[in-house]
Formats: C-alpha cells, structure tokens, sequence
C-alpha cells in the first residue's frame, strides 16, 4: 500500500534558510497539509514541530495524521562534528518514535550539511568528478553515517536513509554509488528523491529519474517526490546560480509541470512491491509561491495518476 504525504519544506520551511521574518507556524502547516489531502508529515527544522512527544503527538492526532521522517543534516566531512551530528539525530529519533505509527514507521532522513564549504552550493547541478571527495574522505564520511544509522537503530529501532541533495557532497549518481557502497545496507538506506536526482544529473531527463531508479533499487527505501524544471537548471547552468537561487527561480516546480516522469515511477514502485509513505516536497524558500494551493494542486495530479 503506497500512502502519501508532504512536509514543511513545501511550506517555506526549509533547511539552510533564514526563516527569522516567516510568519509560518506548525499549527497552520499541518491544517494546511491535511486540507490539501495528505495522511502525513516529516517533521521539520527542530523546533518548528512542538519537540515534546505529547504535544507533538496530539498535533498529529487532531488531523489523524501519520509522522512519516525527519530530516537531520550533518557535517560527515568532519570527524569533529560526529558526536554533535549523533546527538541531533538521536534527539530526533526518539522524538518521532515516540509519536510513531507501528506499523509504518518514520525515518531518520540524514543528508549532508557542509557551512564550511560553499562550493557544493555555488556549483549545484553541475558538479564535476574533481568537486568529488577523495578516498580518505569518503571514509570518514561514511563512518560517520554508519555511526549515527546504528546508535538511532540502537536507541529507537528506527532506520536511516541518506538523503541526497543537490548543495552536498552527496549528490552525482556516483556518489550515491560511493556513499551506499561504504554504509551498512542494515541500517542505512536510500530516500529517493526524484527533484534533486534530476537536478543533480546536471542534464535532467525523465529516462535519467527511471535508470536510478534500477541503479540504486536495492537501497530504495523510501521517496520523495520532487519535479524538476529541466528549463530553469538549463538557466543554472548557463548564468552558474548556485542552489538558493535555482530555488527561487523554481527549479523545484509542481509535479507533472517538470521532466520527472512520476507515473513511471509509480509504475516501478508498484512492481517491486513498495509499501509505506511517498512524500511530497516542493521545495520554496519562505514566504515564496502559494504553497497551499500548490500542495492541492499536487495532490490532485497524484490522484490523477492512481495515487
């Protein structure tokens, strides 16, 4: 059974932004996602979603809605950073197992969070094989992933996916490849997410989203649906934006408005069986778009193609 829901980002509440003049509550959002036809909900920024279990969870039973993840970025380049990493991800973990459905359990979403190098954000969607970690790199990273995937395993019974995003260094096809290849497949799997993979390619192509697909199966264990505007990263690319401003031209636009082909998704998400939450993301920065009406207009072109 797939079910479907969205998260906060497609509200402007997104990681890496400065949200200080939003006007954006939790209470607002979730009356939003609900109305709009979603069942449920990533989490959020720390802090936007109340972080006392019993408070968070009355949110989500008043609109019987189901906590499906949560996003934890974290410095892996860094060893220094592991334990402050480790300490944000279990915090969150027990928080969202702890207002848990059992029997579709949210993830821990890890991605890179990287302050102290500008660059993957300067040149997003067009990174080159020399932008990418060297050996000894990826070692640590992936040793910090399979750290913080086994404590959240060990602590909440929670498992890991590993975000990749385009603005971090896991973000090319071969870096999803490197990263899934050096983490414990017990622990840490994939959330594919079909906007940034198609951003991320540098040249997004429907068949591009469906050959990922294949190439990465295997560790596919949860999804974000994201449609990428192949017209806007084309402008990325030329006028050499860096990721906050493709956002802003709307490279992330309203699904079936892009190139990734979502029907064919559904199609290879339905032949392997998948069963738990799709979420919707439509990534805006704060007080951009008309998130409501985009979260029901994406809602109604899903239905319109079986979901």
């Amino acid at each position: 059974m797939i079910y479907i829901g969205n998260a906060p980002c497609s509200w402007g509440n997104v990681e890496w932004e400065d949200k200080s003049g939003s006007k954006l509550t939790a209470a607002g959002m979730l009356d939003e996602l609900t109305e709009a036809g979603y069942s449920g909900t990533e989490l959020g920024d720390w802090g936007f979603m109340p972080t006392d279990p019993v408070a968070l969870k009355a949110e989500l039973v008043a609109r019987q809605l189901t906590m499906t993840g949560a996003f934890v970025p974290i410095n892996f380049r860094n060893p220094a950073d592991h334990a402050a990493g480790e300490t944000l991800a279990l915090n969150t973990a027990k928080l969202i197992a702890a207002v848990a459905d059992p029997a579709l359990p949210p993830f821990v979403v890890l991605a890179d969070d990287c302050p102290d190098d500008t660059l993957r954000m300067r040149v997003a969607g067009r990174v080159t094989r020399d932008m990418m970690l060297n050996p000894e790199q990826w070692q640590i990273y992936a040793e910090g992933v399979n750290r913080v995937a086994r404590n959240v395993h060990r602590a909440t019974g929670l498992r890991c996916v590993f975000h990749h995003h385009t603005g971090g260094f896991v973000e090319t096809a071969d870096e999803i490849e490197v990263l899934l290849s050096l983490t414990d497949s017990q622990v840490v799997g994939l959330v594919f997410d079909t906007g940034h993979y198609a951003f991320g390619t540098g040249n997004p192509t429907a068949q591009g989203v469906i050959a990922a697909l294949a190439r990465f199966g295997e560790r596919l264990w949860y999804v974000h649906f994201k449609d990428c505007d192949a017209s806007v990263a084309a402008q990325s690319r030329a006028q050499q934006w860096d990721y906050h401003t493709s956002v802003a031209h709307g490279i992330f636009c309203e699904l079936g408005k892009g190139c990734v082909p979502f029907a064919e998704v559904v199609a290879w998400l339905r032949a392997r069986d998948y069963h738990g939450y799709i979420t919707v993301e439509q990534d805006v920065l704060p007080g951009m778009g008309t998130p409501k009406a985009s979260a029901m207009r994406n809602r109604r072109y899903l239905r319109d193609i079986g979901l």
